[in-house]
């Protein structure tokens, strides 16, 4: 909401959905969405208090689908070195060698001062 200049509460008020907990982690996908609700944002007619409802210019209140993506597929050959590769036990190994990391570095710097 912020890339598209709106504010959560004048968002909800003209027909956004906003969800505080939702974050872009993705450039790219944040890209899309501020060019999505900037394409809404054009799109908006908005009345004054008051004001006759022009029903010619009214083409707003046709919904804005979002575009869909093209999934691909890429299939590639299983080499020998792929199927010995060990997913599990490299995780395992790097996940224990990140827990001792700070262990050992403290045992490293008792030994200098000795």
């Amino acid at each position: 909401l912020a890339g598209a200049s709106l504010h959560p509460s004048y968002a909800r008020t003209v027909g956004i959905a906003v969800d505080a907990r939702r974050r872009n982690r993705c450039e790219e996908s944040l890209k899309l969405n501020v060019a999505r609700l900037e394409a809404y944002k054009a799109n908006l007619v908005i009345l004054k208090k008051g004001d006759a409802a022009p029903t010619d210019s009214l083409v707003a209140t046709v919904p804005q689908p979002l575009p869909a993506k093209k999934h691909t597929v890429v299939t590639e050959e299983v080499t020998d070195e792929m199927k010995e590769f060990k997913a599990y036990t490299t995780m395992r190994v790097a996940r224990q060698e990140s827990k001792v990391k700070g262990y050992r570095a403290s045992v490293a710097n008792r030994k200098k001062k000795d």
